[in-house]
């Protein structure tokens, strides 16, 4: 069954057709959900249900998937093909050019205004390997992020193995994580204050952002966590929902987190947009199951005054990183760093060839 939906996959995509195909983190399930037609549909107020994929900048559209034309299949690791990794891509595109963008973003911290700038880069690769080919190996090398591969003709063809889950919600309670801080994976971490103070400042932001929207809040201690070769700083937070809280409040109040952006949030933005020159597109957007039906029946008391009904849907989002862009004869990665006043300008430029290892190594694979 598994080998029927991955040939859906490469047919639907051939006849430029849209379609999202995903597995959770530690799942044995992968996901199917296809379009019969190429007309965009939209999540404009959060209510809606299907599969989102939405921008970093909220300005621009949620582009959604419905539920309409969904298959689940087992999957586990030994149904994937084998593969061997290859030659290793050495990267040093545009490095001065990030270096010099880290340094101009450290200036404005040091004058105040800001706390954390999410600064990031592009990289092209000529390459014209099939979407599903890089999608099976995702799911064979990273089977503890949330990989996907998402299409549609109108809007493009994207892939990742995405470590951060953006918002869990079931029932009234919502499940969201502090991810920062970034190193080469070893048994004995030393993380440096740097790290540290980066990813608190994302648990504080959390922590003051959702006060107003929740009746409570719980914070698990920071823990280390491995993600692919690398290792990040991670704090579970669980919020319980006030009745008023309706999905679209909670996101856009979150979106875009400090871990992707930065701190004042609007400052951060405002920087990013006006410096990196270039367009982050779906890259640190969040994407996932919006309001799917859990088959319970709705509660009328949790939808007076309008308030949403979270008691019968479900929706499980996850931030857009470790991911790339296909177009057909070239693949662009995507990646980035947190910075602060203490950050050092040639070290973030190395952090960022570090994450583009990621998915440099399902590129950079054959099958046996």
């Amino acid at each position: 069954m598994l080998q029927e939906v991955f040939e859906k996959i490469r047919k639907q995509y051939n006849d430029s057709l849209p379609f999202v195909a995903y597995r959770k983190p530690n799942d044995t399930t992968l996901h199917y959900i296809s379009q019969q037609n190429d007309v965009i549909y939209k999540a404009t107020d959060f209510t809606e249900s299907g599969f989102v994929f939405s921008p970093f900048n909220l300005e621009r559209d949620t582009v959604l998937i419905p539920f309409n034309n969904v298959i689940e299949v087992p999957i586990h690791t030994n149904d994937l093909p084998e593969i061997k990794a290859s030659e290793q891509f050495i990267d040093d595109t545009n490095g001065q050019k990030h270096i010099d963008l880290v340094t101009n973003a450290i200036e404005e911290i040091k004058k105040g205004k800001c706390k954390k700038i999410v600064l990031s880069r592009c990289q092209h690769i000529n390459n014209e390997t099939h979407p599903l080919t890089l999608f099976q190996s995702l799911l064979k090398l990273y089977p503890t992020a949330f990989v996907y591969l998402w299409y549609h003709p109108k809007v493009g063809c994207w892939l990742a193995a995405t470590p951060e889950q953006f918002l869990n919600i079931r029932g009234r309670v919502a499940k969201t994580m502090s991810l920062a801080g970034t190193q080469l994976y070893s048994e004995n971490i030393d993380w440096q204050e740097k790290e540290k103070e980066e990813q608190q400042l994302v648990t504080d932001f959390i922590i003051a952002t959702a006060k107003p929207l929740v009746s409570s809040i719980e914070v698990s201690n920071v823990q280390t966590v491995k993600a692919g070769n690398l290792a990040h700083l991670k704090t579970d937070l669980t919020l319980k929902l006030s009745q008023e809280t309706d999905l679209k409040n909670l996101i856009l109040s979150l979106h875009p987190t400090p871990a992707v952006c930065g701190l004042p949030k609007t400052l951060a933005k405002n920087f990013i947009l006006e410096n990196e020159n270039y367009d982050r597109s779906y890259y640190t957007g969040f994407l996932g199951e919006l309001n799917k039906d859990t088959g319970r029946k709705k509660n009328s008391r949790n939808v007076e005054n309008g308030a949403y009904r979270l008691t019968s849907k479900t929706s499980d989002l996850y931030v857009n990183l470790r991911c790339m862009q296909l177009t057909d004869k070239a693949v662009t990665l995507y990646v980035g760093g947190g910075i602060t006043a203490s950050s050092n300008p040639i070290s973030e430029f190395e952090e960022t060839v570090r994450k583009a290892q990621t998915m440099l190594k399902a590129i950079k694979t054959e099958k046996i």
